[in-house]
């Protein structure tokens, strides 16, 4: 499972702060692409390119892998 994190404006946004999601995703650009496909919220924030991203605490880019133990963290702001 890979622990997804939200915070900032994104806590408001999308109205969590936390979940597991267990899903092939590979990288992120898989995972950003399978959360946009949510719709609504979801897809404007994913949408817009305006998310940072870190992974396993450090920051990340849309073709940086992803193991099912990862921790991504979702930060609004210009990337």
């Amino acid at each position: 499972m890979i622990k997804l994190l939200y915070f900032a404006a994104l806590v408001d946004r999308l109205g969590m702060t936390s979940e597991e999601l267990d899903a092939p995703v590979h990288d992120i650009r898989a995972l950003v692409s399978l959360l946009k496909q949510r719709g609504g919220a979801w897809a404007q924030v994913f949408g817009e390119g305006s998310v940072r991203i870190t992974v396993n605490k450090q920051f990340s880019d849309l073709n940086t892998p992803l193991q099912a133990d990862d921790e991504v963290a979702f930060i609004s702001g210009w990337v």
